[in-house]
């Protein structure tokens, strides 16, 4: 199945279909072919309620997509309009192996890994186990960074999520406070945004967030060996602004940016500025 246009049935352009970890279904967007001459830019998505590849890097993909770049786009298992089976564990390990295979099927041998929150969680942890495969990293307020135990408590974006999880509240105006959580300005979550987001959280079993658990990288981000470009709204409600400062501290190649402008999702927020800083990263 192949098109970019939205149904009645689906909150989201429709992509294509992969069969992955036994038989289920994982949705992705694809521009362009691998190449030897040039790396695939694969963009991953964070882990709120509604989540998408499309959702979360609407504003960017096409962007970089026009610059010649092949590019792919995925929704996680759980995600999107990938399968959502209530019998799985979904780990960032879960993630990482699957990311594996689309990687294998689409025959990518070099990727730059862009991921926003869980999916700079993600793209730490693929890194790590395949450091060969990865030219680049770009991940915007990443997970994985320090142990929850030591900062979760105080961050208000989590405490909201956490209330719109456990309650299962899936009305409309519940779910638009909490997306005012995540950006520094409210105008930022239009009815397309929310239109996009909430029939995917409707169709979520209560599994995805119950068995969630994100790689602790810690000290092991000193083990990166490829140049990384690391973006962090100053407005961040869900992963603390320090934790830039540890990835500065930690990794060997790194450049570090913050805005003042955006809260935790800067490539929607400040999309411009992001493509052409990851373009120019990217050189």
């Amino acid at each position: 199945m192949s098109s970019l246009s939205k149904s009645i049935s689906s909150p989201i352009p429709v992509g294509h279909f992969i069969s992955v970890q036994d038989n289920l279904r994982l949705h992705y967007h694809e521009v362009g072919q691998a190449t030897a001459e040039r790396p695939t830019l694969v963009f991953l998505h964070g882990s709120g309620p509604g989540a998408s590849g499309y959702s979360n890097f609407c504003k960017n993909y096409m962007f970089f997509a026009g610059l010649g770049y092949h590019v792919l786009v995925p929704d996680y298992l759980g995600y999107g309009l990938s399968d959502k089976p209530d019998n799985i564990a979904y780990t960032s390990s879960l993630h990482v192996q699957v990311l594996h295979e689309l990687l294998d099927q689409k025959q990518v041998r070099r990727a730059v890994l862009i991921g926003n929150s869980l999916g700079g969680a993600v793209a730490f942890q693929y890194a790590l186990a395949y450091p060969e495969q990865v030219d680049r990293l770009v991940v915007m307020g990443p997970g994985g960074v320090e142990d929850p135990a030591l900062w979760a408590a105080n961050m208000s974006g989590l405490a909201a999520m956490g209330k719109v999880i456990q309650g299962r509240k899936t009305d409309r105006e519940s779910f638009r406070e909490l997306l005012h959580h995540i950006v520094a300005s409210p105008q930022s979550i239009t009815e397309e945004v929310i239109d996009s987001r909430l029939p995917v959280w409707k169709a979520q079993p209560p599994e995805v967030f119950s068995t969630m658990k994100v790689e602790v990288f810690a000290e092991r981000l000193a083990d990166l060996n490829m140049p990384v470009l690391c973006l962090w709204g100053a407005k961040d409600n869900f992963l603390p602004v320090r934790h830039a400062l540890r990835v500065a501290e930690l990794i060997k190649d790194v450049r570090v940016v913050l805005s003042s402008r955006s809260g935790h999702w800067f490539m929607l927020e400040e999309p411009d500025y992001f493509n052409r800083e990851v373009q120019c990263f990217l050189g």
